[in-house]
């Protein structure tokens, strides 16, 4: 895995483009001069919780005694799981229950440093634990592009439209079903050496 593909990686699982809408209904009441400070803030909220994650990880799955192979396929499920939400939207809305569930927590930390990033970090990291500067790099790139889209939410509301945030989130989807069946197919084939 290169740089850029994990980040690629990381940049898909944490959905800007989805997670759009539920910063524009959710920061509605904020006053418009506050509400890039309030993004920014809990961007930087939960580029900590992934770095912790990034750091740690390894630690944590040595000491719970969870393989390699263990973390690959997982981590491809939960992505494909993630993957058929954003291709196949719940009949209520594609971000409904997010939007109520984010007016009562930190916004950032279950969107963007959800479960799915951080079984990520996890997997990446478990892939080779001695390039973790730059698995550092790849996290605060991906980061700092979903953090680009965050800020120009609005602007993009208002250029794409509903229905072009939802085909983009569609298609953000299906990148991440090929990149979860290719994660799960490595997985089984390592855990029985092929």
């Amino acid at each position: 895995m290169t740089i850029f593909s994990a980040a690629l990686l990381l940049f898909l699982v944490m959905d800007p483009f989805g997670n759009v809408p539920v910063f524009l209904s959710v920061l509605r009441p904020v006053k418009q001069e506050r509400r890039r400070w309030v993004i920014a803030r809990e961007l930087l909220i939960a580029l900590g919780f992934l770095v912790v994650f990034l750091v740690g990880g390894q630690y944590l799955l040595a000491a719970i005694g969870i393989s390699e192979s263990s973390v690959t396929v997982a981590g491809g499920i939960i992505l494909f799981l993630i993957a058929l939400r954003m291709v196949f939207p719940s009949p209520g809305g594609v971000f409904a229950e997010d939007a109520e569930q984010a007016r009562d927590a930190p916004l950032l930390v279950p969107l963007v440093a959800g479960p799915s990033a951080l079984a990520s970090v996890l997997f990446i990291m478990s892939k080779d634990p001695t390039r973790w500067l730059e698995w550092l790099a790849a996290l605060v790139g991906a980061w700092a592009a979903t953090g680009v889209v965050l800020l120009l939410a609005p602007n993009l509301s208002r250029l794409l439209g509903d229905r072009g945030l939802v085909a983009t989130e569609r298609l953000m989807g299906m990148v991440l079903t090929a990149i979860a069946s290719k994660m799960v197919l490595g997985g089984v084939a390592e855990f029985f050496g092929i």
